[in-house]
């Protein structure tokens, strides 16, 4: 289904085909009610339903979210993802709250994506079926129904931490849309605790998802102090101006999406670090269209079969991945990890056992401002790659929104190549996992060019495979992810000898 039919959506609905959850939601006339396409309620007439691409548009039109189904346990999947690179682009910004700030709204926003307010207001009307404030409250709000029904956080908390200035707000515009008071679709059950002391969440995705290739990802890069990996678990410190907290994810048992336990110093902290949750762990990715546009080349699609719910693991903070992709310039991951390590425990900011609830997680990752006075060659760098972190601290300290999404790939690749020391293949890892682009794809990565040799062990150029990938996108990402697990794989090691993320020749650093 590559768009809105209405008899599809309606077929789709009649047998709760779980493929289409996240696609798209039904709204119900005579109830006022929209609802996941495998709502188990009694199947509507087709005649009183009307089919959006998204919750807000849904909501902005006057229905109100399901309590059976729960439209924010919903997965995060659109079915033009890939065609708006635009939109796409807003609501991560969105997602990161980006229309929270006092005095920030459309204009503002369309500014940064180098659109005018009018193009993206009708991107928006195109895609989602709603305005982009009226997605930024509707996020607001099922987010806030998920600690509702998921935590015992006191109301006023549920109301800081969804966005709401005050409780007499959230209580007004959960009566307007529900018709009853927020403390009325509480669940007694909810287990107790607060931000500080641990509240835990569900995220879900679509499946499947390639959950061992995550962790192996995440375990092998992991630095003592920052991160944890063990049992199958991800934990890490979280830092906030309020102090440090931490966060715990797990695959949920028997549920297709992730248990997120965070323990943070304030409770609005709590989108925004679940944000982060989920672009790390990309649980957004739509695998199926993905995989099916992949797999129409004959070298990708044994690939794409052999690992169906690959994601591309994203950056937990744009510096830190930033930093980490510098510090991995032509090493091993496991030297660039050493780097790391010492990076960590010379310059971050100290995590109490209390707030972090784990005794391995000790410290923050350094804020660009600690670093950029530093002499970094004394953790035993290279003059060069040292010079090229003072940099890159540097523009992170004049411009917080560096790692942020923008007008599209090419402008973001050529603000991060303005830093001194940054070339081609570092900006373009950059934008791959920390700022998001699908369509990345550091050509002259030696893995990426191993991985296609072919039967008599020659392997494409740089610029070969750059005009083999156009074929590719707009998931280039994804296609670069698996053509490293491949790599990984004929290796027979979890991290192979030779770094999978270093580029085949020397660049500007």
């Amino acid at each position: 289904m590559t768009a809105l039919e209405p008899s599809a959506c309606y077929r789709a609905v009649q047998t709760r085909d779980a493929r289409f959850d996240g696609r798209f939601f039904t709204a119900v006339r005579t109830t006022r009610i929209y609802c996941r396409p495998i709502c188990p309620a009694r199947t509507p007439r087709f005649e009183n339903c009307t089919f959006f691409p998204s919750a807000a548009g849904a909501q902005e039109a006057g229905y109100r979210p399901c309590l059976r189904c729960r439209p924010e346990t919903s997965p995060d999947l659109a079915f033009w993802r890939g065609t708006s690179n635009t939109v796409a682009r807003a609501l991560a910004l969105i997602a990161e709250g980006g229309m929270d700030d006092e005095g920030a709204g459309v204009t503002e926003l369309a500014d940064r994506l180098g659109v005018g307010d009018r193009q993206l207001r009708r991107l928006f009307q195109q895609h989602l079926g709603a305005s982009p404030v009226a997605v930024a409250q509707t996020r607001r709000v099922l987010f806030a129904r998920q600690l509702l029904h998921e935590t015992s956080l006191p109301m006023a908390e549920v109301a800081l931490a969804a966005g709401f200035r005050s409780v007499r707000r959230f209580n007004a515009v959960f009566r307007a849309l529900h018709g009853r008071a927020p403390s009325e679709l509480r669940r007694s059950k909810a287990p107790a605790g607060t931000a500080a002391t641990g509240v835990t969440l569900f995220i879900p995705y679509h499946p499947p998802y390639d959950w061992e290739s995550m962790r192996a990802h995440l375990e092998a890069r992991a630095l003592p102090g920052l991160e944890h990996v063990e049992a199958g678990r991800y934990r890490r410190t979280v830092a906030h101006a309020r102090g440090a907290g931490s966060v715990e994810v797990a695959p949920a048992p028997r549920r297709a999406g992730l248990r997120v336990t965070l323990r943070l110093p304030d409770v609005q902290a709590l989108p925004m670090v679940v944000a982060q949750v989920r672009r790390v762990f990309d649980v957004g990715a739509d695998v199926d269209a993905i995989g099916a546009h992949l797999s129409r080349d004959p070298r990708l699609a044994p690939l794409v079969a052999r690992r169906p719910g690959l994601r591309a693991p994203g950056g937990w903070d744009g510096f830190e991945l930033a930093v980490r992709a510098v510090l991995g310039q032509q090493v091993t991951v496991t030297a660039a990890r050493g780097l790391g390590a010492r990076l960590v425990a010379e310059y971050g900011e100290p995590a109490l056992t209390e707030a972090t609830g784990h005794p391995l997680l000790l410290r923050t990752f350094p804020r660009p401002e600690r670093l950029v006075h530093e002499d970094l060659r004394r953790l035993g760098m290279p003059a060069a790659r040292a010079k090229t972190l003072s940099s890159l601290a540097a523009a992170a300290v004049a411009d917080p929104r560096l790692f942020q999404p923008g007008a599209s790939l090419e402008e973001a690749i050529a603000r991060f190549k303005r830093i001194p020391g940054i070339g081609d293949w570092t900006a373009q890892y950059i934008a791959l996992r920390a700022v998001r682009e699908p369509d990345a794809f550091p050509s002259a990565d030696v893995a990426l060019l191993r991985a296609l040799e072919d039967d008599h062990g020659v392997r494409p150029t740089p610029e070969a495979l750059l005009r083999r990938s156009e074929a590719w996108s707009p998931w280039r990402a994804y296609a670069a992810q698996h053509l490293w697990a491949a790599d990984a794989a004929r290796a027979q090691a979890p991290s192979p000898t030779k770094d999978t993320h270093a580029p085949a020749a020397a660049t500007a650093h």
